[in-house]
């Protein structure tokens, strides 16, 4: 991959971080107005959706319509999937891809039709969010600001993550959510010039949503403050990690084993795949309506939840993933984020519930539902860290900072040690098992994705990439430089300060990560089972080149 790149001098410069800062928030703007235009119309489209069938359910003809019209929405959701490919599901793993340099996706194709296609499944009901097709738009958002300034490649990444930042923290309402969002999921490595201007994007975005929407956070549920105050009452929010990491894997396994089901349904791709949650959103929106699109219906009645009984909780948790699961694992223009917020929140009233049975106070219910938010968004993403700001954002307060800290890391062991991948990790190695170029990683299966820097005096630093001794069943898929992406040859020599990403077989995990954190760190804190010259397997990233 030829880039031309900017001296060092002038890349980190003060009048370069200055400019960076004010790209930033112009891609923050461009991303913050197309995603507050996009809410704007799924909620027309929501209304208009729910209007109309609520006025049809009493009216046999009336419901045959809506089934036609649901028909129409099929082949014009088809048509839209077969004219830009790269549109179909969330979009983070494509957004992924594009800021590791992996995709160049065509940044106008990818925006409108994104745009139209969610508006669709959303009136059509599909139990899909707007978080993920806001990151796409954020981060075409982030590529058309470079392509306006003619930047390089490596710039051109930056601002596609940039902008990732913006959606998110427009479809939240939650700019630190967005800016770690961007770093721990998207970018994957930590830098200042990266923080800085998504930080950048995200502010400006969420301003402009501000001024447009409002203040009004996205979740709204009253706290009762120092929560959970007494030693023995930790014991519970240990319980509630463990329950949320379990549901998390739960989730994840569900999503892949149906999607699975879904590519063995090869005639008339899309329509017959798409075809299933259509149909199954036109019986649910005469039978179950609650269900429906994001879930918005359901935070509304999670505003009292002492009200639901534990069968309507359990019904409106177990409903609303099997609809989301049918409706996204089709390959539907829509994503996750949203409905897995609202199951978070049902699954931290029923774990509240299932404690009343104990003698254990209820009063305490909206403090698990924030618990329940941020541990099945650990346990499913595995991105703690966001898990914790993006709670902390919505409830505007400090007093559950540590409850949420325990779950979400304890939800994000718990997932990880029952051996399922995290949920956009496992969507991008699907993804880049079908690029060009990437035939190898359809051999891996049940893989995870690992970044390392590589330091001065290591095992790695100075050696070309087919040299060095790697661990079997690993795959280096990207090597960082100064903020350029290399695309990894057997012939590409590492640097200090270098970042690698490598995917590694889940089947020798533990093994491979402490070999490969012994090849990149200096040889004097090298273990002493250190890896040797003979120890590994050749070249993971093609050693024949």
């Amino acid at each position: 991959m030829s880039m031309k790149q900017q001296p060092l001098t002038e890349r980190f410069s003060r009048s370069a971080q200055a400019k960076l800062v004010f790209e930033g928030a112009l891609v923050g703007l461009t991303g913050g107005a197309a995603v507050v235009l996009y809410r704007r119309v799924l909620s027309w489209a929501e209304g208009a959706m729910r209007a109309i069938t609520s006025w049809a359910q009493s009216n046999l003809f009336f419901i045959v319509l809506w089934f036609v019209v649901l028909a129409a929405l099929v082949f014009i959701v088809g048509k839209l999937m077969l004219y830009e490919p790269y549109t179909q599901g969330s979009g983070i793993p494509q957004t992924d891809a594009e800021a590791i340099g992996r995709l160049d996706m065509p940044w106008y194709k990818v925006m409108w039709t994104k745009f139209v296609e969610g508006t669709l499944c959303c009136f059509g009901g599909l139990s899909l969010g707007r978080e993920g097709p806001s990151v796409m738009l954020g981060g075409m958002s982030g590529k058309a600001v470079s392509k306006l300034f003619h930047k390089d490649r490596d710039i051109e990444s930056l601002f596609v993550t940039c902008g990732a930042a913006a959606g998110m923290a427009a479809a939240f309402h939650a700019p630190l959510t967005g800016v770690l969002f961007a770093v721990e999921e998207i970018h994957k490595v930590f830098s200042a010039s990266l923080v800085m201007t998504a930080m950048s994007s995200a502010v400006v975005s969420d301003f402009l949503v501000s001024q447009v929407l409002g203040m009004r956070p996205t979740l709204n549920f009253q706290l009762i403050v120092n929560n959970l105050p007494h030693t023995p009452n930790y014991v519970l929010v240990i319980l509630m990690g463990i329950y949320c990491g379990f549901l998390g894997a739960l989730h994840n396994k569900g999503m892949f084993g149906c999607q699975k089901l879904y590519g063995k349904i090869h005639s008339y791709v899309p329509y017959t795949r798409i075809a299933i949650p259509f149909a199954l959103a036109g019986i649910i929106a005469f039978t179950a309506p609650d269900l429906m699109c994001g879930g918005d219906a359901i935070i509304e009645r999670l505003q009292n939840p002492y009200a639901l009984s534990i069968g309507t909780i359990i019904f409106l948790l177990v409903g609303k993933y099997l609809f989301t699961t049918i409706s996204f694992a089709s390959g539907a223009p829509g994503g996750t984020l949203f409905p897995l917020v609202v199951m978070g929140s049902l699954s931290g009233a029923l774990f509240c519930r299932i404690l009343g049975f104990f003698g254990v106070s209820e009063m305490y219910m909206m403090n698990f539902i924030y618990l329940g938010i941020a541990g099945l968004f650990a346990g499913v993403v595995r991105a703690p860290v966001t898990a914790i700001v993006l709670v902390f954002e919505l409830t505007g307060s400090l007093d559950t900072l540590l409850s949420v800290s325990i779950v979400s890391m304890l939800a994000f062991v718990t997932a990880n040690l029952l051996d399922v991948d995290p949920f956009y990790e496992h969507l991008l190695k699907n993804l880049l098992g079908t690029l060009p170029g990437d035939a190898e990683l359809k051999k891996l299966h049940g893989v995870s994705m690992r970044t390392y820097n590589v330091t001065l005096n290591s095992l790695a630093a100075g050696k070309a990439i087919r040299d060095i001794p790697w661990p079997n069943n690993t795959h280096v898929i990207l090597v960082e430089r100064a903020g350029a992406k290399i695309a990894p040859q057997g012939g590409t020599v590492l640097e200090p300060t270098d970042t690698i990403t490598v995917l590694i077989n889940r089947s020798n995990l533990a093994s491979a990560e402490q070999e490969l954190t012994d090849l990149c760190r200096p040889q004097a804190f090298v273990t002493t089972d250190a890896v040797s010259p003979d120890s590994g397997s050749e070249s993971p990233s093609d050693k024949s080149k």
